[in-house]
């Protein structure tokens, strides 16, 4: 755990590993209407441009919703260790949460006792994040590893679905205020595609993998940390050469 970049990486998957037992299945998206039923609305139908989110289409490839569904067996191990740890930290830090409510409401409380067990649980509070930050790795990084695979193959997808379609316009839903029917939808036509191109992923990453944010966070490390180090060892300006030999006096 050596940036700051893979703290935040495991972090922020912690939420969802306590949020929910094991990982739990993501759920399809609502197929698209067929254009002829959004015709059916009365709108205009406007050949060659489509909308998709990309995102859910993700979430809904087959290759991701297949790993999501083996990762609580292949990592029961890991998962259990993590669960278990957390309620013994949960279990460990409310006496102290408990103390302090309690000192506080006293009549005249001791700030600087508040204060030394305010710190006490700020400390055992970190401490016991790296902790899980370290034990929650290996899933987070199988999550990860099935998500680059996957996304390798996307933009072959997106390709594919356009041109079968004849779309020469593809936009975000977020750029969009409205519209009738759902006959621009692309997103499952870009998943049928996706799951051709890979229907399933490799759900445990090489040994020493790391992710892609990982991985650029240490590549600008290193360039910035190889941009400094000649700047520091340049030599100062040489000074000039004094002249030898009897010099004119300048008359």
């Amino acid at each position: 755990m050596n940036t700051m970049s893979k703290a935040a990486l495991l972090a922020s998957a912690l939420f969802a590993l306590s949020a929910q037992p094991a990982f739990a299945q993501a759920k399809p998206a609502p197929k698209a209407a067929a254009p002829a039923a959004a015709a059916a609305t009365g709108g205009t139908i406007v050949n060659g441009i489509a909308i998709a989110s990309l995102d859910a289409v993700l979430a809904n490839a087959d290759a991701v919703r297949s790993a999501n569904q083996q990762r609580p067996t292949t990592y029961k191990a890991q998962i259990d260790a993590l669960e278990a740890r957390r309620n013994a930290l949960t279990a460990q830090l409310k006496p102290m949460y408990d103390k302090l409510e309690a000192d506080s409401k006293a009549a005249k409380p001791d700030q600087a006792a508040l204060q030394n067990q305010a710190n006490a649980i700020r400390a055992l509070e970190e401490k016991g994040q790296a902790e899980l930050n370290t034990m929650a790795q290996p899933v987070v990084y199988s999550q990860a590893y099935v998500t680059e695979q996957v996304e390798a193959k996307l933009d072959q997808a997106v390709r594919n679905a356009m041109a079968q379609r004849k779309v020469s316009l593809l936009l975000n839903p977020q750029a969009i205020v409205a519209l009738n029917g759902s006959a621009y939808n692309l997103n499952p036509v870009i998943l049928a595609e996706l799951n051709k191109l890979i229907p399933t992923a490799q759900l445990v990453p090489p040994q020493g993998w790391e992710p892609a944010q990982v991985r650029q966070a240490r590549a600008q490390q290193q360039a910035a940390q190889q941009g400094a180090a000649p700047a520091a060892a340049a030599p100062a300006a040489a000074k000039p050469a004094t002249p030898v030999g009897p010099q004119p006096d300048g008359r």
